[in-house]
């Protein structure tokens, strides 16, 4: 470390710490020193050898000691100090002989230590320890400051630590050091560490060197005593100290001072601003202080004393001691300290007696009783503690002087204490705070010395030398006074203790403190009397709580004798005169208690319990109590004084016969009989008069103590038989009589009860209770009329009574009535068919509530119990089940899911019961719920219940599935389901159901119906496996003969059975339909029963036995011959049996199933069976329209219809290549006979059903037979449609060119578009659709009649569909009007408005039919029609509500990317009937085809209407044509051009697909002209654009005109491309024969109405179209020839 002769770093002008340390010991010293101890002195050799440096330290030395003490060689502080910490824990932790191997190194160290120490103190400054050059002046300063105050407390902790054997060796140090003015000057250093650091080490040099310090007393006492108020926290503590070291050190202190100039003035100034925020710290020296005073300083002593005690006083009154409780206590104790010190050094002076307690602790108390922040218990105790010691030390040397001078002084001071309380008190208006003040102190008074506590810490306490000391007052009994409060609300002793704190007072207190207290009590009796004086009363109740004696009350009666009223008991009369308590009692409380504008009077209830305190017994408290609840006491003050009772267990114990006893119990039952009926007075109570008596109730109710009521147990089930009463009356109040009603105070009442009765067994009237409020919580509010508010108090309520019911112990369900009693309840709820939605919603959710809380029980078969309870029997499901509507069977019917030949349609929706939920779904929802809680606490359900109650929610389930167009309140019910988790998978999930398809199976062979289509369902949403299944029909014989429940089961199975087991079931039928007899034919177990489970075989395509087919054909015709008159042809179906009906049914869906999947060909013979029997049924159809309601004739005209339907598809579809196989003759005979047969029966039974029918639905059941008739109808051919004879139908006024029939078939059959039926719908757009092309052609044949004389002439397409098309738009407005275009509306299958969005949309499609059919110029009239009515403009809009963002087939998404998507644009609209599976696109396809349809047959008006759109619109319709319409019509243009055969003469066209380019060449003589017609990429919405391709022959002028012309006409005509050239080529043409131009439009032929130029000007004789005239003159208001200017004739 060395390394002098280096260079060194820039800056560091210092040696290192080795070369300093060398030069420092040479010039301190001389000389290196030889040999050296603990002595300072060169000459006083030590023992030890001298070492030369830390270097040379003998190599025995441990090496952890020998790094040590090169630390310590350091100059460094903290490397030193930490070197000494280190040092030390070594020399106690290492073996003994290495220690002694350090000694001999020790002496030297510690010289050198105590040196540097002294060196800091007296010769360092700030730049000689740090270097000025590097370090700024604040870090030099700093390190000082460190450096000084460190040093200080090494020399305290050296005077400490060091022994006294061994401190002469460094007396000398220390006098060298105190000889030093610098180090007395540190006690006025600036920097606070410094001076305590320096009043710290005075204090440890007048404990060590008290001699030094003697010497040294005139630089010691004026650096300790004048800095005594140095007001520094840091220092305070020190100097205090070094105060008292310094007066007990030093006797002569006082010499070098001046004490009353310098000293005590400083003292005062301190203690005057209350220690200036330090009390706490400098107060307890205070008494030390004074206490070492001599006398020559203090004298005079009075005034000495009264000072310095005035100043104590006055710092209290600083704001900062008030608002600190620490510092407000230091004062207060240093006063009373001094005090007594004061009075104990100078009893006998009387002078300062006076002066103590006149002038000072009697003005304090005063200061005290003002200022509520200084009324602490802790001041007061203090005050009682002084007394107590002048009591015990009078009382202790009874005939001493010292005993009289005290007993004087304590007589003084009651008498001056007695002076500031009555002048506290005798005031009117006296202040609220000294009476809380002088009841505060007079109470602590009046407790005995030992029970009173200073404080709950454990401080250090001065113990005068007259006191007994603190371990003798272990075995005292500490008593304090109960439930103390600076309220003063509850100050009253329990009456044994009161008197034995009287016996421990001194009789020199007992007397004067008896006697102030009748004084200010007569006093404030006097000030109630006369001013009615609240506060003073207020102030009574709070010494009466204290000192309740009858001499008190005798005062406070005064000279009053009246006698209590006469009335009274003789036994209250006696009492009354015996006992002053009571007499004033009734005299006075009573009357208080009872005035009305008295808020709040707990306080008189206190002084009425001080009273009941002075009666000897309990059975005198009980008469009077009972006396006063008579008459006098109102019902708020009877609360008041149970409520007391309540709130300590002293006044309980005095009123407990009472509480218990008869009169009060039976008062309260008449009360509650009031309340409930509120009849308590005439006049409207007050809200707050009703809760006062509630509370009252619910007080005795639920309070409890020990385990026991309050009151008498009879009278609580009592009163709560009437809450009960009361509650079960409210259902029969309305909403607003309830709101008003006791319900909601019941409820707070029972509440109460509930919540508090721990460890109570509920009574058999608090279970009714509790039925009654689960029942009103279980209720919706239509039945129970209650608000909301109520409802949730209730369920509060209940649930606190049952979570009290299950903690009880015991067999909970046998012992509660009210578990018995509302298990039943819910089973009759269910059960009985009232409730709606909502109110099983509300009776699930209490239910769910309940189960909750039983689940808390300990009794773990609670739940099951429970859920047993409310379980129904097997007859009462039956029942059940019995009372569903049978309108589920209509669509297993119709589908062929199941087959029956009887009437069970009995049952049915009641008009009056719409919103009435059937009793079985109530009840499978509600134990559904039930079993879902317990399952989820993994309780274990008895008797297969959870697979029982899982099998009747399925039914329930299956039941509504069933149901076509099931009212909205069933959707809603299982909606609920859902959102409660009420599901079959939900509650498979969670319990054990491995018997539940047994179950299942057991019930569909028994009963069949809707249990076999459970099975189905499960089978089909895959909650059974096929598998499992397959077990319980493995024995197929089993199921025959066959029973309703056996067919149902296989029917059901059928879908999902491998071939192999259908082949089985079917070798099962095949010889029972060989029976014979009629009754065996009909009967289940005979032809229809077996055919219909073969017909359930065949619908799942999976017969392809052709022989077998043939086999039961042949069957069925061997039937028709042996019992014909079982077949239903051409007859009556009112008398005929439904088991007839039933067969029939079957017989008919055979034939259709037939036709459908047998491949083999038919003889003749049985074409004619089948086509002879579907007319003749047919015609039965028709003959028995009155009988569709019945639902087996409904279904008869449906499969009839149906079997039509196959027969009419089938000849549809026959080709040329089919029709070899059929018989020679079958189909002329179809198109001959039997299609006009059947079209000529179904066209006037469409008109008629469509006339009668109300309920338009499809999905009716009524109308099922709807589809396959319109089905059929698509089928009628034009001729045969053409040639129907319908009632004539013509409408006044209706301009038409049609022939009647044809008027009368439009106007028949249009209206139908209307109808709210789908298929007739359809039906009649097929029909209608075939009609269209013919209409035109009568308008063509009067086109004359619209020659263009007129302006702008316009003609109506058919009017019979024009009207209609208005109605439409009327409705359509309804339900698109609002919505913004371009905004998609998703319209709902089937609903009311799907029905009118598609009647419009097939008005349309029809409109464009008959418009494309039309020739031009009628197309030029009808679109001008259109274009005045704006119909098209509305379609247009209308069609951007409903066409799809994205048109593009579902499936398609799945396709490869570089194939063409398919879209609604490029894929025909198929519009089938009975295929529903597209529903959901009908709309949207079918907007999209007409979009397409208008763009292709009307472009240039949609082109107009585009242009002329909002920008909005413009831009959507827009990007949507062009993104998916305009490449479909683009290709269908250019391909209809390349694909046409039309010739033109003189003219060629081609066309290019991939430019979208056609190209027209016109030839004529020697002239060619080319034209080439570009189509734009958002066709036809954009401007087609003509370019010029070859020219010869000729003029530009010409060619230019030519080219205007075609694109005007491909512009604005409504047609194709082809049509437009045709145009143009036909102006040409014109033009070459010699017909002059317009010379308006410079076009031979019109753009528009393909008229000829033909009004001639008179004068030029030039030639113009009418319509070019016409726009002319209205244009430029003028009427002259547009060419010569003169007046057009």
């Amino acid at each position: 470390m060395g390394g002098k002769n280096k260079q060194r770093t820039k800056g560091n002008l210092r040696p290192s710490n080795s070369g300093r340390a060398a030069e420092l010991l040479a010039k301190e010293q001389g000389t290196v020193p030889g040999f050296i101890g603990f002595g300072t002195f060169h000459s006083d050799l030590g023992y030890v050898p001298a070492i030369q440096g830390a270097e040379e330290i003998d190599s025995l030395v441990d090496s952890d000691f020998r790094m040590v003490l090169r630390k310590l060689s350091k100059k460094d502080v903290t490397t030193k100090l930490k070197a000494m910490q280190e040092f030390g824990t070594m020399c106690t932790e290492r073996d003994t002989e290495i220690v002694k191997g350090v000694l001999p190194y020790w002496p030297r160290i510690f010289c050198k230590i105590s040196l540097v120490l002294q060196d800091h103190l007296i010769k360092e400054t700030p730049d000689t320890l740090s270097d000025p050059q590097t370090i700024p002046e604040e870090e030099r300063e700093a390190k000082f400051y460190r450096v000084v105050t460190c040093s200080l407390l090494a020399l305290k902790k050296l005077l400490c630590l060091l022994p006294d054997n061994e401190f002469d060796s460094l007396e000398e140090k220390f006098k060298s050091l105190l000889s030093q003015n610098k180090f007395w000057k540190y006690g006025k250093h600036s920097i606070p560490q410094i001076r305590s650091a320096y009043f710290e080490l005075v204090s440890a040099l007048c404990q060590r060197t008290p001699q030094l310090m003697k010497d040294e007393a005139s630089k010691v006492s004026p650096s300790v005593l004048l800095s005594i108020d140095d007001s520094d926290p840091i220092v305070c503590p020190a100097l205090w100290e070094a105060v008292l070291y310094t007066l007990t050190t030093i006797e002569d202190c006082w010499l070098h001072v001046n004490a009353k100039k310098s000293v005590f003035p400083k003292l005062s100034a301190m203690v005057r601003e209350g220690g200036r925020g330090l009390a706490a710290v400098i107060y307890p020296y205070l008494l030390p202080f004074i206490s070492k005073l001599p006398q020559s300083i203090t004298d005079p002593k009075l005034d000495f004393f009264k000072n310095f005690l005035t100043s104590l006083v006055a710092g209290l009154s600083t704001e900062r001691t008030k608002t600190s409780f620490s510092e407000c206590s230091a004062v207060i104790s240093a006063f009373f300290e001094c005090l007594r010190f004061i009075m104990q050094q100078n009893l006998g002076e009387e002078e300062i007696e006076e002066m103590l307690v006149n002038d000072q602790l009697i003005p304090f108390i005063d200061a005290v009783l003002k200022d509520p922040r200084l009324q602490d218990e802790q001041l007061f105790n203090h005050l009682a503690e002084t007394l107590s010691s002048w009591e015990a030390k009078a009382d202790l040397d009874k005939d001493d002087k010292t005993a009289y001078s005290l007993e004087k002084v304590l007589l003084n001071f009651w008498e001056r204490l007695s002076e500031i309380c009555v002048e506290k008190i005798n005031e009117p208006e006296t202040d609220v705070k000294s009476v809380l003040g002088v009841s505060n102190l007079l109470q602590v008074l009046q407790k005995p010395k030992s029970s009173l506590k200073l404080n709950k810490k454990n401080v250090g306490k001065v113990r005068f030398a007259d006191e007994m000391p603190e371990s003798n007052k272990e075995n005292e009994k500490y008593v304090s006074s109960e439930g103390e409060n600076s309220g003063g609300s509850e100050l009253m002793a329990e009456p044994s203790l009161t008197h034995s704190c009287s016996d421990l007072i001194s009789p020199l207190r007992k007397k004067p403190l008896e006697d102030l207290v009748c004084k200010l009590a007569e006093m404030s009796v006097n000030y109630v009397n006369e001013q009615k004086s609240e506060q003073h009363l207020r102030f009574l109740s709070t010494l009466l709580n204290s000192f309740s004696s009858s001499q008190v009350f005798k005062v406070l009666l005064g000279d009053e004798k009246q006698s209590i009223v006469k009335a009274k008991p003789l036994e209250i009369a006696k009492l009354a005169q015996k006992n002053p308590a009571i007499q004033f009692l009734y005299q006075k409380v009573i009357g208080w208690l009872n005035e009305d504008q008295r808020k709040d009077a707990s306080f008189l209830v206190d002084i009425l319990y001080s009273a009941l305190c002075c009666c000897d017994s309990h059975m005198e408290r009980k008469a009077v109590l009972d006396d006063l609840i008579e008459v006098d006491l109102k019902w708020n003050s009877i609360l008041q004084v149970i409520e007391k009772a309540c709130s300590s267990s002293d006044k309980h114990a005095l009123v407990t016969p009472w509480l218990k006893g008869d009169i009060l119990g039976e008062k309260l039952v008449t009360l509650a009989d009031h309340l409930c009926n509120k009849d308590l007075e005439s006049t409207v109570p007050s809200e707050s008069y009703f809760s006062e008596r509630w509370s009252l109730l619910s007080l005795v109710l639920s309070q409890h103590v020990k385990n026991d009521y309050l009151i008498g147990e009879v009278y609580v089930e009592r009163i709560i038989v009437k809450l009960h009463e009361t509650l079960s009356k409210a259902k029969k109040l309305s909403e607003a009589e309830n709101n008003d009603s006791s319900v909601s105070f019941i409820c707070d009442v029972a509440y109460n009860y509930f919540s508090s009765a721990k460890g109570c067994l509920l009574m058999p009237s608090s279970e009714d209770l509790l039925l009654t409020l689960f029942q009103l919580c279980a209720e919706s509010k239509e039945k129970t009329h209650l608000p909301d508010f109520l409802i949730s108090k209730l369920k509060n309520t209940w649930l606190s009574g049952v979570n009290l019911l299950v903690h009880q112990t015991g067999d909970t369900y046998k012992q509660s009535t009210f578990l018995r009693l509302s298990a039943l309840w819910l089973k009759n709820q269910v059960q009985s068919s009232s409730l709606d939605i909502t109110s099983l919603q509300v009776l699930l959710s209490a239910v769910d509530d309940l189960l909750n809380a039983l689940l808390e029980s300990e009794d773990t078969y609670l739940l099951g119990v429970y859920i047993g309870s409310v379980m129904p029997d097997n007859s009462e499901w039956e029942k059940m089940r019995r009372s569903l509507p049978m309108q589920w069977l209509h669509r297993p019917l119709l589908e062929g899911r199941l087959s029956l030949n009887y009437e069970c349609f009995k049952t049915d929706f009641k008009e009056q019961d719409t919103k009435k939920l059937p009793s079985h779904l109530c009840t499978s929802a509600l134990l559904s719920k039930m079993i879902l809680v317990a399952l989820k606490k993994e309780i274990v359900l008895e008797n297969n219940e959870l697979e029982k109650i899982i099998a009747e929610l399925l039914y329930s389930l299956q039941w509504y599935e069933e149901l076509d167009n099931p009212p909205i309140f069933l959707t809603g019910f299982c909606e609920m389901l859902q959102k409660m988790n009420i599901t079959y998978d939900n509650l498979c999930g969670l319990g054990n159901t491995s018997g539940l398809l047994q179950l299942l199976f057991n019930r569909s062979r028994e009963n069949g119906t809707l249990w076999s289509l459970i099975i189905a369902k499960l089978i089909l949403s895959r909650s059974v496996s096929s598998d499992e299944v397959k077990r319980h029909y493995r024995r197929k014989e089993g199921f025959f003969p066959l029973t309703e429940g056996n067919m149902h089961t296989i029917q059901s199975l059928c879908p999902f059975l491998s071939k192999e087991d259908k082949k089985e079931f079917i070798a099962q039928c095949i010889p029972a339909l060989l029976a014979w007899t009629k009754e065996d034919v009909c009967s289940i177990n005979g032809g229809f029963g077996h055919l219909a489970i073969f017909n359930s075989c065949l619908q799942t395509k999976s017969i392809d036995d052709g022989e077998l087919l043939h086999g039961i054909l042949k069957i069925l015709i061997t039937w028709k011959k042996d019992h014909e008159d079982i077949f239903l042809f051409s007859c009556n179906l009112s008398e005929v049996s439904p088991e007839i009906l039933g067969v029939n049914i079957e017989i008919i869906r055979f034939l259709s199933l037939f036709l459908k999947y047998c491949s083999s060909p038919l003889a003749e013979s049985e074409w004619d069976f089948i086509m002879c029997s579907m007319l003749a049924w047919l015609e039965t159809t028709n003959e028995n329209q009155t009988l569709y309601s019945v639902p087996l004739v409904q279904l008869f005209a449906c499969v009839s219809c149906d079997l039509t339907c196959e027969l009419s598809a089938f000849f549809d579809s026959t080709t040329l290549d089919t029709t070899g196989s059929l018989p020679v003759n079958l189909i002329s005979e179809w198109k001959e006979f039997f299609s006009p047969g059947i079209h000529s029966l179904l066209l006037p039974l469409l008109v008629t059903v469509t006339g009668e029918s109300k309920d338009t639905s499809e999905t009716s059941f009524q109308n099922a037979m709807l589809k396959p008739m319109c089905e059929t109808l698509t089928y009628i051919p034009k001729d045969q449609l053409l040639s129907q004879k319908l009632p004539a139908r013509l409408v006044a006024g209706q301009k038409t060119n049609l022939p009647e029939y044809l008027q009368t078939l439009l106007n028949t059959l249009a209206p139908l578009l209307l109808y709210r039926a789908r298929p007739v719908q359809i039906a009649v757009y097929h029909m209608l659709y075939k009609l269209m092309p013919e209409f035109p052609q009568y308008d063509q044949d009067n086109l004359k009649s619209y020659g263009d004389e007129e302006e702008e002439p316009a003609l109506s397409p058919p009017a019979a569909l024009m009207s209609l098309l208005s109605t439409q738009e009327d409705l359509l407005e309804n339900v698109l009007g609002c919505i913004p275009v371009g905004q998609i509306v998703t319209i709902k299958p089937l609903s009311e408005d799907f029905c009118y969005v598609l009647g419009y949309l097939l008005t349309w499609k029809l409109i464009l039919t008959f418009f494309k059919a039309a020739a031009s110029q009628l197309r030029a009239l009808y679109s001008m029609y259109l274009r005045k009515t704006k119909s098209l403009n509305k379609l247009l809009y209308h069609l951007f509500r409903l066409m799809p963002e994205n048109p593009t087939f579902a499936e398609t998404a799945v396709e490869l990317s570089n194939k063409d998507p398919k879209t609604f644009f490029t894929e025909e609209l198929q519009l089938g009937i009975r295929d529903t599976s597209t529903l959901p696109y009908h709309i949207p396809h079918l907007a999209c085809s007409v979009y397409h349809m208008t763009l292709k047959d009307l472009p240039a008006m949609v082109r107009l209407w585009w242009n002329s759109s909002e920008k909005r619109v413009f831009n959507i319709v827009d990007r949507f044509t062009s993104k998916y319409v305009s490449s479909v019509l683009s290709f269908q243009e250019i391909s209809s051009v390349q694909t046409s055969t039309q010739l033109f003469n003189g003219m060629t066209v081609k066309a290019r697909a991939t430019t979208r380019e056609v190209m027209a060449t016109y030839t004529i003589e020697d002239i060619v002209i080319e034209l080439i017609i570009q189509l734009p990429s958002n066709y036809p919405l954009g401007s087609i654009t003509v370019e010029s391709g070859k020219r010869v022959g000729v003029a530009v002028q010409q060619w230019r005109n030519w080219m205007l012309q075609l694109s005007t006409y491909l512009t604005h005509q409504n047609g194709s491309i082809m049509e437009g050239l045709a145009l143009w080529k036909n102006n040409v043409d014109k033009r070459f024969e010699g017909v002059e131009d317009c010379m308006i439009c410079f076009s031979v032929i019109h753009g528009f109405n393909y008229s000829l130029p033909k009004k001639a000007c008179r004068t030029c004789k030039k030639k113009f179209h009418s319509a070019c005239l016409y726009k002319w003159f209205t244009s430029s208001n003028k009427s002259t020839c547009p060419l010569c200017r003169e007046t057009f004739f």
